[in-house]
């Protein structure tokens, strides 16, 4: 099943919670256990293995003992600079560096006949 076919956000944490609950059991690991190697609740992981929401950092220590977070990679890759980015700032280095100049009232010019 894929998850973009899925309709509500509680289907897919249902879906991810079935996921997860199956690579800790292919992993022959107990919630319990996997809990105390996450350094998490054991209620946190029946929560996520019962569709429900938990925070990321829960998630993050669950995925590292399960050894996912590989696929958090392929999932979200780091992004670097675009070609196209690149093209347009090839060869362009600064010319000179401005400052912000500040105004200390003294030193306002005024036309001549101003004054």
């Amino acid at each position: 099943m894929n998850l973009s076919d899925l309709a509500t956000d509680d289907a897919v944490l249902a879906e991810l919670g079935q996921r997860l609950a199956q690579r800790r059991i292919d992993a022959r690991l107990t919630q319990a256990e996997l809990a105390e190697r996450a350094g998490v609740g054991k209620r946190t992981v029946e929560r996520i293995e019962a569709g429900k929401s938990a925070q990321m950092t829960s998630l993050v220590r669950i995925f590292r003992v399960l050894e996912l977070l590989a696929v958090l990679d392929e999932l979200l890759p780091a992004t670097g600079p675009r070609p196209l980015d690149k093209l347009r700032h090839q060869g362009r280095r600064p010319q000179r560096v401005s400052k912000r100049r500040t105004s200390s009232g003294e030193d306002d010019w005024t036309w001549g006949d101003d004054a």
